[in-house]
């Protein structure tokens, strides 16, 4: 497993990709957004492969960061298939709806952040369930619905699932973007993920973290705190405040990752969608 850094927005430690290898070739998990292709063709040629190279495409979620780039590899390499959730499939295939509520969200700063997002054609597709080339893939619910993430020996490829965390830190930030952050989800999540008993974490924000029961243990307690602060009422300005306190010196570096504004909306809608009156 090597990892790649994409240098998004020009910043390191900020999005990270993996090349792995499978039973049938060299695949890369997850794809990061269209804006950071070139650095991830960089990525590639330093070890020696270029992107035809590549064999299959292991998506943990449809997020931008994660998942933006797909439809423009496939139409540059048209023989990758793409690994993804049964949820996220659709979406794939057709993603208006998901570049529809991404630009209402960033307006005029989508483009530069993410770049084209093209679909990816019905025929590259595959569902990513049980068995997938040989690592074994399972839903990892919480940060969003359609979140899976991928185990083979000892090494978990966790995408969002086990959340953002700066190499060196301690401080686990459970990056809740709306629409669909589940808290109780997330704790299930947690619990199948110690099931498989990994032996180490790789994060796509960011890098490889071996002292999996610690970072569990944080990523919970970090996640209760912030549904409390939010279901207590806590507005926006005051939570950012609290959550870069936590994170400490790396705060900037946190928020940069995995804006915390964007949290605070994710953790409000959970709330008022159980609480509706």
């Amino acid at each position: 497993m090597r990892l790649i850094d994409l240098h998004f927005g020009g910043s390191p430690r900020a999005i990270g990709v993996y090349l792995v290898e499978t039973d049938d070739g060299p695949a890369l998990f997850d794809s990061g957004p269209n804006s950071t292709t070139e650095a991830l063709d960089a990525g590639l040629a330093a070890h020696g492969l270029e992107l035809t190279d590549i064999r299959h495409l292991l998506l943990s979620h449809i997020h931008l960061d994660h998942a933006g780039a797909a439809g423009t590899l496939v139409r540059r390499h048209p023989g990758l298939t793409v690994w993804v959730s049964e949820v996220g499939a659709p979406h794939l295939v057709d993603p208006s709806r998901l570049e529809k509520s991404a630009r209402r969200l960033y307006g005029d700063l989508f483009n530069a952040l993410w770049g084209e997002l093209a679909p990816v054609p019905e025929t590259n597709v595959r569902i990513a369930t049980g068995d997938v080339l040989g690592w074994a893939c399972f839903p990892t619910q919480g940060h969003a619905s359609h979140h899976v993430s991928y185990v083979r020996d000892g090494t978990l490829l966790a995408g969002d699932a086990a959340g953002v965390r700066m190499p060196g830190a301690s401080y686990v930030l459970p990056v809740s973007p709306p629409p669909d952050v589940d808290v109780e989800a997330w704790h299930r999540t947690a619990d199948a993920i110690r099931a498989h008993e990994p032996e180490r974490l790789a994060l796509i924000h960011f890098g490889v973290h071996e002292d999996v029961d610690e970072h569990l243990d944080r990523l919970e307690r970090e996640l209760d705190r912030w549904s409390e602060r939010v279901r207590d009422g806590m507005e926006q300005q005051a939570f950012v405040d609290e959550a870069r306190a936590d994170a400490g010196a790396d705060a900037d570096a946190y928020d940069r990752v995995a804006p915390l504004w964007q949290s605070w909306q994710g953790m409000k809608r959970y709330w008022d969608k159980r609480n509706p009156a």
